[in-house]
């Protein structure tokens, strides 16, 4: 497979392994199953989050057996210095969003994203509790499915139409993020979970995304592709992208805009 000429059906083929690991995940959302265990980062465990990770680390085994595979419940187990030579591989969160799980609001997803040279290139990210799926990638557009309705292509909203519009983690609140709320004056704050607050602003229901707290690189290279595609962009503080594959797959705080973008970078200083 050569896969710069072949995103399309890649993406297409990916996002079904996405609706696939949300059914496995759905499972257990139905059947309210516990916490298993407790991450060394005190983060929670599923038999989901393993459902999930299972089913598509076997599909996408299938599917390009020759790109490598880095899952967040896989992440311990591939050191840097096997992994910083990928060119290419798929980046996996089999389900974002476990707090919100556990909590049973809906609003977790299943995030499968390629990466070529540090940067993605391909992203489907579902969100099966809610009914909604997307998936994009580079130079084809952004795409929402509702109810397993055929996709339609998204894109991102201009802020000077309406009042802006802020998503904020519901799970995650930082003396920082505060901070740069109160800056930004007059505006309406929406809360959601996991990567579906990127989808937010990629579908044009909110403006900015200010994520000024923790997170992981398989929180959000799938859904960036998503928010570009829809002519969005996802940068650090200082505005440049995101970097990936690093020693720590930590991200830096971050700021996913729409289009134009607003003018955030004067607010975030001494945050």
């Amino acid at each position: 497979m050569t896969v710069e000429t072949d995103l399309a059906p890649l993406a297409q083929n990916v996002a079904i392994i996405a609706a696939e690991a949300g059914v496995a995940a759905m499972e257990h959302y139905i059947k309210a199953d516990g916490v298993v265990m407790t991450k060394e980062d005190s983060s929670p465990l599923t038999l989901a989050d393993l459902a999930s990770h299972n089913l598509i680390i076997e599909r996408l085994g299938e599917l390009t057996p020759d790109i490598p595979i880095l899952s967040e419940e896989s992440g311990d187990e591939i050191a840097y210095e096997m992994r910083k030579g990928w060119n290419r591989f798929w980046l996996v969160d089999p389900l974002d969003g476990t707090k919100e799980f556990i909590k049973r609001n809906g609003e977790f997803t299943v995030n499968i994203a390629l990466m070529e040279k540090g940067r993605p290139v391909l992203g489907a990210v579902d969100a099966p509790a809610l009914g909604k799926s997307y998936h994009a990638w580079k130079g084809g557009g952004a795409y929402r499915s509702i109810g397993g309705g055929a996709p339609v292509r998204i894109h991102v909203a201009d802020y000077r139409d309406q009042r802006l519009k802020v998503v904020a983690s519901r799970s995650h609140q930082t003396p920082e993020l505060k901070e740069f709320l109160d800056k930004l004056g007059e505006c309406d704050i929406v809360s959601s979970g996991s990567s579906l607050k990127l989808m937010m602003v990629a579908e044009g229901s909110a403006h900015l995304y200010p994520r000024i707290g923790y997170t992981m690189e398989w929180d959000t290279a799938a859904a960036q592709v998503v928010v570009e595609e829809a002519g969005g962009e996802v940068t650090d503080l200082e505005g440049h992208h995101l970097g990936y594959n690093k020693e720590s797959l930590r991200n830096p705080f971050f700021m996913v805009s729409g289009n134009p973008v607003y003018p955030w970078h004067g607010l975030v200083e001494g945050i």
